[in-house]
Formats: C-alpha cells, structure tokens, sequence
C-alpha cells in the first residue's frame, strides 16, 4: 500500500493493487481461525460485535475518502494512502500481542484440500456468492439509479450508505442472535432474499416519484435491503464456521472468499444491465433471484448437515 505513492505508470500500478489484493485475500483466510479461536462458546456474537465495527471502520475509511476527493489534492490523495498503509501496521502491531492459539491435530487420512471436495459447502458457497451481490447494490446500482433515473436529490446518495452503516452498527448483534445452528441460518438466508425482493421494488418504484416522496420510498428501500443483509450476514458467517472442521477452517473461509470475489467481479455489470439499463422491471429480476436464491438454501443447507462427519459437534 506504502508503495503506490510512488508508482508513475499504469503497469506497476496494476502489479501493485495484485499484491495488495493477494494480501487482503490471504488475510481474510487467517482471519477465520483466529475468529474460530477467540470467539469460544459465544462465536455467532463475536461474529456480530466484529462485522458491526468493520462496518462503521468501512464508514469512516468513507468519510476520509470523501474528504480527499472534496479536496482534490496530491497531498490529499498521498495523505490517504499513507494513512492506509499506517493503519495495517497499527492491525500488524495489535496481532502481535494476541495470545498464542495451540495447533488444532488434523486427523489422519485428511487430504490437503477437503473444501474441495465438500460439494454441500461449494453449493452454500454458491447461494451464498449470488446473495453476495446484493452488496453492490446501495453502492453502485442505487447511486446511478438516484442520479440518472429519479427526481431525487443527488445528496441523498451519501444519506443512503450513512442509513445502511448506521442499522448495520447498531443492529447486526441483534440480529445475530438465534442464529446459530446450520437450520436457523438456513432460514435466515431465506429471509434475506425476501427483503431485498421487497427493498428493490421500493427503490424501482421511485422513478416516477418527485423529489421528496422518492427520498422517503427510497429511505424504507434502503431499510428493507439493511434488513436482509444483516440475516444474509448472519446466515452467511454461520455457515463459514459451522460446516468447517476445525483444522480446515482457514482454507473453508478461504473458498468463501473467492465466491465472494468473484460475485463482487460480476456485480456491476449485472447490476448496471438489470438495475439501470432495464429499468424497475430489471430491479424487480434481481429481487427476485434473490429471492430464488434464498428459498433454495434451507434444502442445500439440510444436504450439508447430512454430510457432515460430525454433524452434532458443536462449533
């Protein structure tokens, strides 16, 4: 990160943003047992407690972001990517002092890459991806929806990422709880598709609103779409731990995070074709296949339970 203040050419810069994104990749697969670890018997709220913090980090990183495009400097800009590069040596500096975790046994005749053949845990990883891209959509669809196709103030969209970072920080533990067994986290991924169907049809709604009736729909849009994600969070982060083994959690997360790269890679323009080109009726589609997505994950879920080796073991 350090290293992009003084890159010049487009090359090195792409160089650059692949290391640092191979990095965020490895991370993300580390950071699964060590939250495995330290999140002991209270793992479903730990989860929580951790992606509402993430979640108000992402708000102020945003904010920061805002602040040096509104200033439009070189210094600005260098200001922000030093300041980023600090802040992981700050991360690096407090997971130094973490206690130690004991190595968990493998047990023998393991291979080296089960995930791979957990054909339950890539088809959750699958629903999981599709839902996935509902994060896109308060962060690009919606922005070029409000500017391009509603009467609506263009302010309004900062309000909407402010409203979703706000219910997300205050809510996610709450609606974490219960949501801590394979069904129940079936169940909530279900729930999920239905309110993103239902904020995506408030938000595809409000092209032909004025002004202020459009900024209200659109509020209880962004509200309804909150609602979801924080069961799909919940179902999603469930699922990550609960079907893993312990000594595999690492490369379980890991696969997690490809499916969610890849659907953040398809997102915009799914997103750009359904949500913008198509207009409310493309808002409505992705709804619901959302919705699609969500019905269909109990039944993959209960196919996971079936196979797992110690399916009664808890986490």
């Amino acid at each position: 990160m350090a290293a992009l203040a003084f890159v010049h050419t487009f090359w090195l810069f792409v160089v650059l943003v692949c290391l640092t994104q191979l990095a965020h990749s490895a991370g993300g697969a580390s950071r699964g047992p060590l939250v495995r670890g330290f999140g002991g018997t209270h793992l479903a709220r730990y989860r929580a407690y951790l992606r509402s913090v993430a979640n108000l980090a992402g708000c102020c990183g945003a904010l920061a972001a805002g602040a040096a495009v509104q200033l439009d400097t070189r210094a600005a800009y260098l200001a922000l990517v030093v300041g980023n590069a600090i802040s992981f040596l700050a991360c690096a500096a407090i997971i130094t002092r973490l206690p130690s975790l004991p190595p968990i046994p493998v047990p023998q005749m393991t291979g080296r890459w089960i995930v791979l053949k957990d054909k339950p845990y890539l088809a959750v990883t699958a629903l999981d991806a599709i839902l996935g891209i509902q994060g896109q959509v308060l962060v690009f669809a919606l922005p070029v929806w409000i500017v391009s196709q509603t009467h609506a103030p263009r302010w309004f969209v900062g309000v909407a990422v402010l409203v979703n970072t706000a219910l997300v920080a205050s809510l996610q533990v709450r609606a974490s709880r219960g949501i801590d067994t394979s069904p129940a986290a079936g169940r909530a991924m279900r729930r999920s598709g239905v309110a993103f169907l239902i904020g995506m049809a408030l938000i595809a709604a409000t092209s032909a609103m004025p002004g202020w009736l459009a900024v209200t729909v659109m509020t209880l849009g962004v509200a309804a779409h909150t609602v979801g994600e924080l069961w799909h969070a919940a179902g999603s982060l469930e699922l990550q731990f609960r079907f893993a083994p312990a000594h595999a959690q690492g490369q379980y997360t890991g696969i997690s995070g490809l499916g969610t790269g890849l659907a953040n890679v398809a997102a915009p323009s799914l997103l750009g074709l359904l949500c913008i080109a198509w207009g409310a009726p493309g808002w409505l589609l992705m709804g619901g296949i959302f919705v699609a997505v969500g019905l269909a994950a109990p039944a993959v879920v209960r196919w996971g339970e079936r196979t797992r080796p110690h399916s009664a073991e808890a986490v």
